[in-house]
């Protein structure tokens, strides 16, 4: 994660971030729209459900995976559903905690997760209404995973220094801690009812026809093979999971075919970046500025400023800009040199264009509505094309050119 987190309004000042997630930003004054210098038209905007509040958590992986569920349920009329995010955040820690004591600690063990977490999670466990399991055992009514998330830790640190000293572990470990997790999100229970019908989360997911298997999730770097499937490396990936590699023009071809179709599409970025300002609404990748392209006075004047005042200036951004023409090795740099980091996961719900015509994809977030766009913001391609960790969609939503090509 990046150390200067440029975001840029006094409404992130709050923001933690953790690899693969950041914690819901606290409210701030709301903005002007007439003050961004931004006129957003929206061309195709998909149904999808509302939006939702991971507030001090990070867990946007399972929010936004979550909602790409509930959004395919909802185009394939089945109505719509409110799942359980923690249920999916319970199942992966008791998961997560297993590999990292098999590993000798040796993974990531932290909030953040992945598109495919959900996925899996779904698919061996099943899933939940939030109404069954909403996980706000603690006091709280809204998520607030500090306090849990630390206590884990440190149990399975303290588990794991017993193991290694008596070459041991006491059969108590693993019932330890569920029941940490129990304490904080609540006790799950084997069997619900849910509209006078009672399930079992497994039984739940299959008649509500909730379908983890028939999603793949792609991303785009060199350092693979493209067609083929790797796991990318990244400190949350700590299931493993393999991504499908393609090159960035497939990756924007996907998502757009997807969006033509009616299929949202999971999307985990970097939002790390000076341009991107979820205050304003937007996220944009500006061209960086050289001498080449300013007056002599410009010049003059750009020699004496700091660093610090550049880098401030670059990102004073009052509407439509020029934006870098990113490139495949682009996109591998950012992503070598820790300048891509493994932030957040959100959904790409339509796109839309500015004043001048540039396109957009249309996101949904979950930090709450008390936003600008109630809780949307607008991604411009370039930064979509250099920030994009990975994007998640049904098999089916894949161009039949790009399917052909693929590697299984």
């Amino acid at each position: 994660m990046k150390k200067h987190i440029l975001l840029g309004a006094a409404v992130l000042m709050g923001l933690t971030a953790n690899a693969t997630h950041f914690e819901a930003p606290s409210s701030a004054e709301p903005v002007n729209p007439d003050s961004t210098g931004f006129k957003f038209t929206d061309v195709k905007i998909l149904p999808t459900t509302p939006v939702k509040d991971q507030n001090k958590s990070g867990t946007c992986w399972a929010f936004s995976g979550i909602s790409t569920l509930e959004d395919d349920l909802l185009r394939r009329g089945k109505g719509e559903l409110d799942l359980s995010e923690m249920f999916v955040v319970r199942n992966a820690y008791i998961d997560k905690a297993k590999k990292y004591i098999r590993t000798n600690g040796q993974i990531n063990f932290a909030q953040g997760g992945s598109f495919y977490d959900v996925l899996e999670m779904t698919r061996r466990y099943g899933a939940m209404p939030e109404e069954a399991y909403n996980g706000l055992n603690y006091g709280e009514k809204k998520h607030s995973h500090y306090e849990m998330a630390a206590a884990l830790k440190a149990y399975l640190d303290a588990v794991m220094a017993n193991g290694q000293r008596t070459n041991k572990l006491t059969t108590a470990w693993l019932p330890g801690f569920v029941g940490i997790l129990d304490a904080y999100l609540g006790k799950l229970p084997e069997t619900f009812t849910y509209k006078g019908k009672t399930y079992t989360p497994q039984s739940f997911a299959k008649e509500m026809g909730v379908e983890p298997e028939n999603f793949e999730i792609f991303t785009s770097y060199t350092h693979h093979p493209f067609y083929e499937n790797f796991a990318l490396e990244i400190p949350d990936n700590w299931l493993w999971s393999e991504c499908m590699n393609v090159p960035m023009e497939d990756m924007l071809a996907i998502t757009d075919n997807a969006l033509d179709k009616g299929y949202t599409v999971f999307w985990a970025a970097d939002v790390s970046e000076g341009g991107f300002k979820w205050a304003n609404g937007y996220a944009v990748n500006p061209e960086e500025k050289t001498e080449k392209d300013m007056s002599d006075a410009e010049v003059a004047r750009w020699t004496k400023l700091s660093d610090k005042d550049r880098e401030k200036e670059k990102f004073e951004i009052k509407g439509p800009v020029k934006e870098k023409n990113v490139t495949q090795e682009m996109r591998q740099n950012s992503f070598d040199n820790y300048e891509t980091t493994d932030d957040h996961g959100m959904v790409i719900v339509g796109y839309a264009t500015d004043q001048e015509g540039n396109k957009y994809y249309k996101v949904k977030n979950s930090w709450d509505t008390n936003q600008l766009y109630d809780g949307y913001f607008y991604v411009s391609v370039p930064y979509f094309l250099e920030k994009t960790l990975n994007i998640g969609v049904r098999k089916e939503a894949v161009p039949s050119a790009i399917a052909k090509k693929l590697k299984k």
